[in-house]
């Protein structure tokens, strides 16, 4: 599930995926994925307060189906939750909620601002100029597939391909070291939900049983 919160929040997408000082860059990037990525950018700059469906299917190298994960995701600002089978991720822009359905325990985490991780903050900048290598491999009846190349060789994911259509990122491929792929989708997109401040921090009482481990 943690690899899920952070593609998650990558697209609207462990910091074991994007979380480096990034190497001094190599090669350069193309100009008609940058006017795509930036039209991207700017739609979610007009989001203030986003719900939506998604699904992530993960495959092995051998094209086998090893599960797939569907849910709902909230954003707001710098907060955010995912809820999705078996687990739920609250933030409030200042702490993270990770709950454990299954081993009934919820982990609390202070945020670190200054951390080179992805953040909702950064999805309304161009953080791919900083973070990625990237180019448009082609647009096919109105979609446009653009290939993203972390600098930082050390990571698990080594290639990101976005669909984007409408300037809207609708699904994408996150590809590892291992094989595995995973296939996320975005459905169902509200950029005007009604999600109050309340859906974003954990409410104990609506989780009797499960324990809480403060590491703040």
């Amino acid at each position: 599930m943690k690899k899920i919160y952070y593609l998650l929040l990558l697209l609207i997408a462990n910091n074991s995926i994007i979380n480096a000082q990034v190497p001094k860059r190599m090669g350069s990037n193309d100009p008609q994925a940058k006017k795509i990525l930036d039209a991207v950018s700017a739609k979610l700059r007009t989001y203030k307060n986003v719900e939506a469906m998604f699904s992530v299917k993960i495959e092995n190298s051998a094209g086998k189906n090893l599960g797939i994960k569907k849910g709902i995701f909230y954003l707001k600002g710098s907060k955010y939750r995912i809820s999705a089978t078996g687990q739920e991720v609250f933030s409030d822009g200042s702490n993270t909620w990770t709950i454990d359905k299954t081993a009934k325990e919820c982990t609390i985490n202070k945020i670190d601002p200054n951390a080179n991780t992805i953040t909702p903050q950064k999805l309304f900048t161009n953080f791919y100029d900083k973070d990625f290598l990237y180019k448009l491999n082609g647009t096919t009846k109105g979609v446009s597939e653009i290939e993203l190349t972390p600098l930082d060789k050390t990571k698990p994911i080594f290639k990101m391909l976005l669909y984007i259509t409408n300037n809207a990122i609708t699904s994408a491929k996150f590809l590892e070291k291992t094989g595995n792929k995973y296939l996320l989708g975005i459905t169902n997109v509200n950029p005007s939900s009604t999600a109050s401040d309340a859906t974003f921090i954990f409410d104990a009482k609506k989780f009797p049983g499960v324990d809480v481990v403060d590491l703040r």
